[in-house]
């Protein structure tokens, strides 16, 4: 299917490893100009490289998107460097896993910071380039734990929740200005990726391949009345539809 992108313009975070560079590579193969931030330079020159082997017009830009100053900087050298701003995928690594009860304040306000504000910030910078062109797609990469939270994972489930929320909101006043934008989430479960070694996965996994396209499909062309969902992308792991 061709989803009706090519030739648009995507800002993907935290795209270096894991899901989000499966979403950068799947934008990619569709003929989307991508823009590639994350913190590590040697795997950031990795997917550079990967994203060459596709030939499409790429770029990558190394700094910490939860520095309450880079999401503006970002959206700045994507617009330097390729002029338009069409699709952002927003996202950033995860919190450390742990009880609800043992959790600090500190720790409370980094995981709002990274898993919350951080979207917020990268949605605010990227709206209005969005709005003068009439056309885009956002869509921020969660967890599945917005709908059904992990006992393990307490500050993740707060954090993306709170995020949840704030989309849905974001969504329905995007649709009342007839803006032509879209608002979703993407919330994956398990998935083969270092993160999932991290918090010590195992079982059936999924391929960060099949995740990435269906981020692609969410901001394509044909996703167009797709707005304000939560498409959980778990195999099944959670109880409820």
């Amino acid at each position: 299917m061709d989803l009706g992108i090519a030739g648009k313009v995507a800002l993907v975070t935290a795209g270096s490893r894991g899901l989000g560079r499966a979403t950068a590579l799947a934008l990619a193969g569709e003929g989307v100009r991508v823009m590639v931030s994350g913190r590590d330079v040697d795997s950031l020159e990795r997917v550079r490289a990967d994203l060459g082997l596709i030939g499409v017009d790429a770029d990558v830009r190394a700094g910490d998107v939860t520095d309450p100053e880079e999401p503006a900087r970002l959206v700045a050298a994507t617009l330097e460097r390729f002029g338009s701003l069409d699709i952002l995928v927003a996202n950033a690594g995860g919190p450390p896993p742990g009880r609800a009860v043992d959790q600090s304040d500190e720790a409370l306000e980094l995981a709002l910071n990274a898993n919350l504000l951080t979207s917020v910030r990268l949605v605010r910078e990227s709206l209005p380039h969005m709005r003068s062109a009439g056309w885009g797609r956002i869509c921020c990469i969660t967890s599945y734990t917005v709908k059904q939270a992990s006992p393990v994972l307490a500050l993740s489930n707060t954090a993306r929740v709170g995020l949840w929320g704030w989309m849905k909101t974001a969504a329905h006043d995007l649709a009342a200005e007839s803006s032509g934008i879209t608002v979703n989430m993407a919330c994956p479960g398990p998935h083969s990726t270092d993160r999932m070694k991290e918090l010590g996965g195992s079982g059936v996994m999924g391929d960060p391949a099949d995740f990435g396209s269906t981020v692609a499909f969410l901001c394509s062309q044909q996703a167009g009345f797709i707005n304000g969902a939560s498409i959980v992308v778990d195999g099944g792991a959670t109880l409820a539809l």
